[in-house]
């Protein structure tokens, strides 16, 4: 896929017509809600152009591939099918195979580039042995981007059936679920969720659910609660044996661990729960993690990043999720929620203290909008990224892109001439971030929390990367 950020004077219509593409198929992988309506620097995603293929009786995916020279898997790929057997006659299929013809002036190398692949898997595909050698009109089959294969965790702060309708919806983009969470009380034990639709739901998309617990609520930092468990060597027992009897009885296959706000002095108290944790979950087969503050070292000061350690927890768990978001936090000045050059500082001290594959890299799924001029204590507004570029299209708002943090971003008068400021996500700042991903070697993303709508974060996501499967 390519991004394209729209200049002045375009439509989708010239838009289409340069890269060949079906304006229909950039309609739907961008969800657009007003295709005739587009705005000065919104970045779309253009997706490959493509051939499609309407099914026809006596067709399988096998017989498809053999005819268009590809394979049955790269087209169930392509096409979100997890049961190849599953076509029936007037589907359309997009077949992932692509032809370049060749331009005056162009390289193999600029080719490459183009399509994100290397000059070297294009020679190889077209048999050309001397890379100098390409001409003007020449068809180049264009070959298959060899994908980086990650584990891509997501949590969940709904319960029930909605709960459920996310998981069917986006659970072919997962590998763990975390629904957020349940409470730990201060005798041990923890607060009942309705979660056993989304379990069900995870188990028939083939997503691992993941139990959450947490000490903190929307009313209280959890402090004196984590300090009153991590103290007691018997009440740290009495939360697992609770713990493991809600992982065995719901079909949970991990925990995840989400203490905020301990105190600095109980630092030591949470490792040695977690080894305690780790141990006694092993023995049963299940997995354990943890998430972690954003730190930049080792003695960063703060009741978030204290007691946070994250050599330890790189020791102890199986892998973490990095909260690597919540810089334009919603009381705080408007500002990028989740900026790439602040998240580069955490990876650079993250991975000399945790092993990489270990490490999960925190991406937040909304927008903001704050009014200005900003006052302390004042709350921004949280929605969706759809929202944040129909908002742009309602008032005409130019969208900027904030090259050091690489982030969209725009301001625009309100009916009574406040002015709003809002940070949001785009493909641009999406890719960004999976770029980070590949550059540090990691093991995957992390997302919170599902239930805002970014068409184009899936759509990249499964471009960039393979998903990695456990069940």
């Amino acid at each position: 896929m390519q991004i394209h950020v729209v200049q002045q004077g375009e439509n989708l219509w010239l838009i289409s017509g340069r890269y060949g593409v079906n304006i229909n198929r950039i309609i739907v992988v961008n969800e657009l809600q007003d295709p005739s309506h587009l705005v000065i620097g919104q970045a779309l995603l253009i997706p490959a152009p493509y051939p499609e293929y309407v099914v026809r009786l006596g067709d399988t995916l096998g017989t498809i591939a053999t005819r268009y020279g590809t394979t049955a898997e790269a087209i169930a790929r392509a096409n979100s099918i997890n049961d190849v057997s599953q076509i029936t006659p007037g589907q359309v299929l997009i077949i992932p195979v692509l032809y370049h013809t060749v331009r005056a002036g162009e390289s193999l190398w600029a080719i490459a580039q183009l399509y994100g692949i290397t000059a070297q898997a294009i020679a190889q595909t077209n048999g050309i042995t001397n890379p100098t050698m390409i001409y003007p009109g020449q068809n180049l089959r264009i070959p298959e981007k060899q994908k980086m294969t990650i584990d891509v965790n997501a949590y969940t702060n709904v319960f029930g059936e909605e709960a459920a309708r996310q998981v069917r919806k986006d659970g072919v983009y997962l590998t763990y679920l975390c629904p957020f969470a349940y409470r730990m009380q201060d005798d041990g034990s923890l607060s009942p969720v309705d979660d056993q639709q989304l379990i069900e739901a995870s188990y028939a998309n083939h997503v691992v659910p993941v139990m959450s617990i947490t000490n903190f609520s929307a009313k209280e930092a959890g402090s004196k609660l984590a300090h009153t468990i991590l103290s007691s060597p018997e009440l740290q027992n009495t939360l697992i044996t609770n713990i493991l009897t809600i992982m065995e009885k719901k079909g949970y296959m991990g925990l995840n661990v989400d203490f905020e706000n301990v105190y600095p002095d109980d630092r030591e108290s949470y490792n040695q729960f977690l080894r305690l944790a780790v141990r006694r979950l092993h023995e049963k087969g299940f997995f354990v993690s943890s998430a972690l503050a954003p730190k930049t070292s080792a003695d960063q000061k703060g009741l978030l990043y204290e007691a946070h350690d994250y050599a330890a927890h790189g020791e102890i768990v199986d892998f973490v999720v990095l909260m690597t978001y919540e810089w334009g936090y919603r009381l705080g000045p408007p500002q990028p929620i989740s900026p790439i050059n602040e998240i580069r500082r955490v990876l650079d001290y993250a991975v000399t203290v945790i092993p990489r594959n270990k490490i999960l890299m925190g991406f937040q799924l909304y927008a903001r909008d704050w009014l200005l001029p900003h006052v302390k204590g004042q709350e921004a507004e949280t929605f969706d990224m759809q929202e944040a570029v129909r908002r742009a299209v309602h008032h005409g708002a130019e969208i900027k892109f904030d090259q050091q943090s690489q982030t969209p971003n725009y301001r625009y008068a309100d009916e009574k001439q406040r002015t709003h400021e809002v940070w949001f996500e785009d493909a641009r700042s999406a890719q960004a971030k999976f770029d980070l991903v590949k550059e540090y070697n990691l093991r995957g993303v992390s997302y919170w929390v599902l239930g805002y709508p970014f068409p184009q974060n899936w759509a990249l996501l499964k471009d960039n990367f393979n998903i990695r499967k456990l069940i």
